[in-house]
């Protein structure tokens, strides 16, 4: 198993124990398996793509779909917990705040400082941990984006509602809806007084512009919090680590390896539907209310190893199937990646950074390091970490 693959499994396994091992064990039975107390896999891209573009057949809705999950949290209109033209036309209402050049100049904006302060830490020989630098950054993009003010007071809270969620279960207990409503209720505070204000410069403002009413920009504010902090803080990382275990540094982070890395890593590791009538996926059968785990991570993994050489077109049929597909496709897409390029172009003025140490995150719901401690070699000197005891591992 070359290092790469050895640093990824052990990343999935202390956040999944058993449910790791569980669909890696279903996947080699078939592409598409039923799984008592699980539900239906899918562990074939094609097949996952058809579930998630089926939106008549397949839902978000049903029982042990996500807004089973979500609803007592977030409320009945969200992204995530409707489906249909409620949906479409709430999409289309909230895309104006996610358009590439919005997001890439609240980065930048925000990003700017914090940036430049790592890459004078790293400058210096100092040890820095990259997962504290994503996370930071990100809970403040988050803060600008919906109008909170500076500080991370209830971030970890949660984050602690994310982690809560586990791949098997229907629905969050009561305890943890609470703490959830709870923690969300304290963020979204500013969000809901600037919603009232009408201050268009914060995306609840725009909210109230762009037509929802206060229930929907409060939902929405509390999505935005929920899931825009774990994906990064789990891909940034882990991105960092892949280029390394590879033998490469940040300078030689391509965008075809953000692609690559996306694939192997898959952020969002399942996908839940729920059948809303009887029918067949894969020549399983499926009973109407049953529930569809689309095994995101074992579809793209299917394609084969870490290789950011290969030909897109091995993995075109993939379609950056880790964001979704269809109407769900994943409407914050642009402003993770314009995160993603960011803390990268900080880091490619140091080649020669090393890892010196890592810790996978343990009982999380979305895989990835609780430390990554990096270092650059401090006025030419060659740095202690592990890169520096590791050979050149590319493939030629």
């Amino acid at each position: 198993m070359e290092e790469w693959e050895r640093w990824e499994r052990r990343v999935q396994t202390a956040a999944h124990p058993v449910a790791y091992r569980l669909m890696r064990a279903v996947a080699a039975r078939g592409p598409v398996v039923r799984v008592p107390r699980v539900g239906v896999v899918v562990s074939d891209a094609r097949v996952a793509r058809e579930v998630l573009l089926d939106t008549g057949a397949y839902t978000k809705t049903g029982p042990g779909a996500a807004a089973g999950l979500w609803t007592p949290v977030l409320g009945p209109r969200t992204l995530i917990t409707l489906e249909g033209a409620e949906h479409a036309e709430l999409r289309r209402r909230l895309g104006g705040l996610f358009t590439p050049g919005y997001v890439a100049a609240v980065c930048e904006r925000v990003l700017r400082a914090p940036l430049a302060d790592l890459e004078r830490r790293l400058a210096a020989g100092a040890e820095v941990d990259l997962v504290r630098v994503v996370r930071d950054g990100a809970a403040g993009v988050i803060r600008e984006l919906v109008g909170m003010p500076p500080g991370g007071a209830g971030f970890a809270e949660a984050s602690a509602a994310v982690s809560a969620v586990r791949l098997w279960r229907t629905t969050l207990t009561g305890r943890q809806t609470d703490r959830a409503r709870a923690a969300l209720a304290r963020l979204t505070e500013a969000a809901v007084a600037a919603y009232r204000a009408g201050d268009e410069s914060t995306a609840a403002g725009r909210l109230r512009a762009l037509g929802l009413d206060e229930a929907e920009a409060r939902g929405a504010v509390g999505l935005f919090l929920l899931t825009g902090t774990e994906t990064l803080v789990s891909f940034v990382p882990r991105l960092v680590a892949l280029a390394h275990d590879t033998g490469r540094g940040p300078d030689g982070i391509t965008d075809a390896l953000v692609e690559e890395a996306l694939r192997v890593t898959s952020p969002t590791p399942v996908m839940l539907r729920s059948a809303a009538r009887a029918g067949r996926i894969g020549g399983v059968r499926v009973a109407a209310g049953e529930r569809v785990v689309i095994a995101t991570l074992l579809c793209a993994r299917a394609y084969g190893p870490f290789a950011p050489e290969r030909d897109a077109a091995e993995t075109a049929g993939l379609r950056r199937l880790w964001f979704g597909a269809g109407p769900h496709f994943c409407l914050g897409m642009p402003l993770a990646m314009a995160e993603v390029r960011a803390v990268v172009g900080a880091l490619r003025g140091f080649p020669e950074l090393s890892i010196a140490g890592r810790r996978p995150a343990r009982g999380v719901l979305v895989p990835s390091y609780a430390r990554l401690p990096v270092r650059a070699r401090a006025g030419g000197v060659p740095g202690d970490g592990e890169r520096a005891r590791k050979p050149d591992r590319r493939r030629r």
